[in-house]
């Protein structure tokens, strides 16, 4: 099981335009921040988390092959923006796409042309389905468990994928989902910054929801630039807490 960070940045990215901070203006790739996507897969079986505006750029230094499934945390551009960069993948067959019934319905609005019973040539070729908390279902070798956790007041959805999860643009979370996210070899979980946010945990709330998990690996993404340059920031972090970055490779046993 091979996770591949595509992005790690919240949704202006990093640099953020017509910024000079430390940040932005910092050579290390490691703080260049596209918007936060990840992938999942053995050699069967490919998932792809969230599909934003970067996807094209993304996906393509990865292996052209069928992804099997989408999954959507929720309807806010910086996770949806790339959903018609989908299009070659219909050479596999249609692409299934999973998502709470409101994101499925605002999908439909924004994207009327890819769900028409007679679609024009070239158009992606996409399956909604949806994806409610508690519902488990299978995706190849691929146990899937939304969760839902609370983007302010906007409830969103969370994804544990076997004994990974992956949960961003989270503030709060129920303490009855958390049964759902015990025994987690890889926690992926967003901190935007250190300064409160209304809707996002910061650095050191996502470190103390890892450590009240008792994940055995945690990564953090959906970070923005009002941090410090990656490695100080990633030297910072509690043991058994790193910062993700884009491009980054984690391999976990099946």
């Amino acid at each position: 099981m091979k996770i591949t960070f595509l992005g790690t940045g919240t949704s202006t990215g990093v640099p953020q335009i017509g910024c000079r901070c430390k940040v932005c203006g910092s050579k290390d790739p490691r703080d260049k921040r596209l918007r936060t996507s990840l992938l999942v897969e053995t050699e069967r079986t490919r998932i792809l988390l969230d599909c934003g505006p970067d996807f094209r750029q993304q996906i393509l230094p990865q292996a052209f092959r069928r992804i099997d499934a989408v999954l959507l945390t929720h309807e806010h551009y910086d996770h949806v923006g790339g959903i018609d960069d989908l299009r070659p993948f219909g050479k596999f067959g249609d692409v299934q796409l999973y998502a709470l019934g409101r994101t499925a319905a605002q999908l439909r609005q924004s994207l009327p042309y890819c769900f028409v019973e007679h679609k024009y040539p070239g158009v992606p070729l996409l399956q909604l389905h949806e994806a409610r908390p508690h519902e488990g279902f299978d995706i190849g070798e691929f146990h899937v468990m939304p969760v839902e956790v609370m983007h302010a007041k906007l409830p969103i959805l969370g994804f544990r994928i076997n004994d990974m999860a992956y949960i961003t643009d989270m503030k709060t979370i129920a303490d009855s989902e958390l049964d759902y996210l015990r025994d987690l070899k890889l926690l992926v979980v967003n901190g935007l910054r250190h300064e409160p946010h209304y809707s996002h945990q910061t650095i050191e709330e996502a470190c103390a929801f890892a450590r009240r998990l008792g994940a055995s690996q945690a990564y953090l993404v959906h970070m923005g630039h009002h941090i410090d340059v990656h490695a100080m920031e990633d030297a910072r972090l509690p043991e058994r807490v790193r910062m993700a970055y884009d491009g980054l490779e984690v391999e976990l046993p099946e």
